[in-house]
């Protein structure tokens, strides 16, 4: 008996949120981001999975709409 193995891969999903985490600068500096993780809607569209590869320090994660040129 051969079992026949599916060998196309589901498309990747794109991430409709970037994760970041947000330290406030120096006086007369920006703030600087640094990119955390991101979200992925659920097919269903009853919520989504959020990826982190870090934490923040103060609890702060500031999800935004990626950019076109990501």
């Amino acid at each position: 008996m051969t079992l026949k193995r599916n060998t196309t891969k589901p498309e990747p999903k794109m991430p409709i949120y970037h994760a970041y985490t947000v330290r406030d600068g120096k006086e007369g500096q920006n703030a600087f981001w640094t990119r955390i993780g991101a979200f992925f809607a659920h097919d269903d569209g009853e919520g989504g999975t959020l990826l982190l590869d870090a934490l923040p320090l103060d609890g702060r994660i500031v999800l935004r709409a990626p950019k076109s040129d990501e």
